[in-house]
Order: structure tokens, then C-alpha cells, then sequence
């Protein structure tokens, strides 16, 4: 099996949406003799921020000297980038031999994997392989029944934080989406938990306290940030007693996903991983995350965010004010923006509309999109000059020549799924 058959064989495997479940992985990783059982986990789950965690942490582990895996979901531009060995992603002919070996399992099942705990325990035998040190690893989607759940223990479970997101899947409230991220939890695990409303912290603590004991809660003190510094080229801060933190990382949200961090160090340490000062701050200032209000261009300024929920619209428009108009930059920005049906696209809108000169909608490559032209309408509504585009491309070259002729900055919203296509569009504007 090459790259290309791999690859194919990933994809085309037979599944409908998310089938929630530990029945299929548990078997799939039976036949492989339990590739997970032999790995140090560091366990991410969290509605929010958790790319940009694991990613940090990772960097933060190779950095003392720790071959570190890192297994991440969905990939941006190249489907290697799911699993990586201190920092660099599985290598076309490693991916495909070892995919080659799953397979031979997976066909035997009479329930076969879906896709993603296929990847899941492509990654988990990529690791068991590579002799990783520590395995900083992502959860999909929820906790409970996500395929990386059925590792049995952990060094450390982390759920970054809880907000209303895949509803359908997990749940209407922040109690039933707690309940299920919750279920990462292990037992003699310390666990580290970000922020939620008191709804989801309550029902974390509960299911912390009734399974790991008390003293395994532990919550990241945000209070502790402070003298905070913002620019396009990156952002400092303190926290605590670590003066001077650096980031390469953009956006207001980065400085609590780098103190979940720093607060895990510190766990990590109390259970004797040795990891230096000087580690935590080259491995925080080398953390590259790709789509979460990423500059793409500086003249002219472009910058991306993946952005698809309520909470991460929010955050996209505290961002646009602090980087770009606190900062003087510009009053307002040109904006290219998709949206899906079953998410509350007037309250997002509303909170982007006044930051915004004008406005070129796309409708995302979904079934639950909404289309650009009632996108487009809503905006209108709101008193911003909108316009429909019939492609990405078409959107992007639109509000490309939009942001030149008023000399503003061009923001893109949208899903991490249409991050390359836009990156393929920018590339024939900017060369």
C-alpha cells in the first residue's frame, strides 16, 4: 500500500456522520494487541481551544527533551499534519505501512471502524512504534464515547473548557455537554479543568471529585494574568510568577489556552515530569497554530480565523478590535464570512456588523450552509454593505479588491475546512 492507496482507503471507509461508541476502537485496538495501553496520555478535550493547547503543551514537552507525540483533529492543509513526533508529521511511507497493518484488523471486524477511529488507531500504532515519551492527545469529538477514550489511564486529563457546540450530538445544555466531556476522567488522574459556566464546572467537579478524588481537581486561575501586551507579531504576558511569556500566537483567547498550559506544567511537574523554565518558555514561543486568527499577509494585512460558533465570534471580534482597531490600525475591516443554518447566524452577524466596512459572503461547502445570498441579507439588515459570491475563490478575489480600494484589512471567518481553499485563492492574488 503507497501514500495515495492509503489515503483512499481512509476515506473511503463506510460510515454515516459521528457513531459515537468505544465498541469498534475497543475491538479494532484488541487485535492489535492494545497499541494504547503501552502510552504516556496527556488527554485534551474541551469545546474550544484545544489545537491550540495540545499544540503549545507538545512544543513545551519536546522542548525538555521528551520525544513527544502529538494527535490532532481535523487536519488544515494535509492530513499528515494528525499525528506528529516532536513536532514534524508522519511521513508518507510510515503513514501508509502502518495504515496497511490496521487494515488487516479492520477488515476482520463485522462492525467495522469509522474513519476516525481508524486514524485514531493509526495514530495510536504510529506512537506504540516510535517509543513516544508522552502522547499529547486531542479528543475528537466529546469525551466519553470518542474513540481516544479508550485508552485506560493518563498522566494528565485536561477539558479546556465547556460551551454549547455539536448539540445534536452531545447535548442542548452545558450540564449534558459537561457530562460528556467529563467522561475523559480517570481514575488516580489528576485532572485540569479551564473555565465554563457554573452549570458545566459543577458537573466537571462532581464527576472529578466522584471518581479521581478531590485532590485531583485542579482549575486554571485566570486572575493570574496580567501586564498583558498585544501586536500582529505575537503576545506577552505574565502569569503568576512566569514573567514575560512570550507568544507567536495571535488573538485574546491564546493567553487563556497558554495558561491552561503553564498550570499544566506545573501539574506535570507536582507528578514528576521534569520540565525546565527555559523549556516552557522556548517551547511556548515556537508554537505555531494555523487558522486561529493567523496573519496570512502583512501588506496587504490578511489574517484568517476558523471561527464557526457563537463563542468563537465572540472572540473573533474582541480580537479585531484589540489587534487591529485599539491598535489604530484601522477603523473597520473588510470581511469574507460563511455561515452554517443550525447555528444562531443572527447574534454572530450582529456582533461582527459594526466592525465591518463591507462584507463578501460565501456559502460554506456544507449541507447545513447557509447560502451567501441569506447571509448576505442579514448583514444588510444590520446596516453593512454585503454582497453575495457564488464561490470561495470568487469571495475571497472580491474582498481582496474590496479591502485594496478602501486600504483596509481583510479578515476571513470560517470553518478550519476552507482554510486551504482560501490559501489557494490568496496565492493567485499575492504572487
Amino acid at each position: 500500500m503507497n501514500y495515495q492507496e492509503a489515503m483512499q482507503y481512509i476515506h473511503s471507509i463506510s460510515w454515516s456522520g459521528s457513531r459515537p461508541g468505544l465498541e469498534r476502537i475497543g475491538e479494532l485496538c484488541e487485535k492489535m494487541h492494545h497499541p494504547e495501553d503501552s502510552l504516556n496520555c496527556i488527554h485534551v478535550a474541551g469545546t474550544n481551544g484545544k489545537g491550540s493547547f495540545c499544540c503549545m503543551l507538545s512544543n513545551v514537552l519536546t522542548a525538555a527533551g521528551y520525544k513527544t507525540g502529538l494527535f490532532t483533529s481535523p487536519y488544515i492543509e494535509t492530513f499528515n499534519e494528525r499525528m506528529q513526533i516532536d513536532g514534524q508529521n508522519i511521513g508518507n511511507d510510515e503513514l501508509a505501512e502502518i495504515t496497511a497493518y490496521v487494515k488487516q484488523f479492520a477488515d476482520t471486524m463485522e462492525d467495522p471502524p469509522t474513519e476516525f477511529e481508524l486514524i485514531t488507531a493509526v495514530a495510536f500504532e504510529y506512537f506504540r512504534r516510535n517509543a513516544c515519551d508522552y502522547i499529547v492527545l486531542e479528543a475528537g469529538l466529546g469525551g466519553r464515547l470518542d474513540s481516544t477514550n479508550i485508552i485506560q489511564k493518563a498522566t494528565l486529563s485536561v477539558i479546556t473548557g465547556i460551551d454549547l457546540d455539536h448539540t445534536a450530538i452531545l447535548g442542548d445544555t452545558p450540564a449534558a455537554i459537561a457530562r460528556e466531556k467529563a467522561g475523559i476522567i480517570k481514575p488516580d488522574t489528576p485532572l485540569l479543568f479551564g473555565e465554563g459556566c457554573p452549570e458545566a464546572e459543577a458537573v466537571i467537579h462532581e464527576t472529578c471529585t466522584r471518581i479521581a478524588g478531590e485532590k485531583a481537581w485542579h482549575q486554571t486561575d485566570y486572575t493570574r494574568i496580567n501586564n498583558v501586551k498585544t501586536s500582529l507579531y505575537g503576545t506577552e504576558f505574565n502569569f503568576g510568577t512566569w514573567e514575560n511569556i512570550k507568544m507567536h500566537l495571535l488573538g485574546l483567547y491564546q493567553l487563556k489556552n497558554c495558561a491552561n498550559v503553564l498550570t499544566a506544567v506545573e501539574i506535570l511537574r507536582e507528578n514528576g515530569c521534569d520540565i525546565s523554565d527555559e523549556s516552557v518558555y522556548t517551547g511556548i514561543a515556537a508554537a505555531r497554530w494555523k487558522a486561529r486568527f493567523e496573519k496570512l499577509s502583512e501588506t496587504p494585512l490578511i489574517l484568517y480565523d476558523g471561527a464557526h460558533n457563537p463563542q468563537g465570534i465572540t472572540a473573533a471580534a474582541e480580537n479585531i478590535r484589540r489587534y487591529l482597531i485599539d491598535a489604530g490600525i484601522t477603523d473597520q475591516i473588510v470581511l469574507t464570512m460563511g455561515v452554517l443554518r443550525d447555528k444562531d447566524y443572527p447574534a454572530m452577524i450582529a456582533a461582527l456588523a459594526p466592525l465591518c466596512a463591507s462584507v463578501v459572503t460565501i456559502t460554506p461547502p456544507n449541507p447545513r450552509a447557509l447560502p451567501a445570498e441569506e447571509t448576505a441579507a442579514e448583514f444588510t439588515s444590520c446596516g453593512v454593505a454585503a454582497e453575495p459570491a457564488e464561490t470561495l475563490a470568487e469571495g475571497v478575489k472580491t474582498a481582496y479588491t474590496l479591502a485594496q480600494k478602501k486600504n483596509k484589512p481583510l479578515v476571513i471567518l470560517g470553518s478550519l475546512y476552507i482554510y486551504g481553499e482560501v490559501k489557494e485563492a490568496l496565492a493567485d492574488l499575492l504572487h
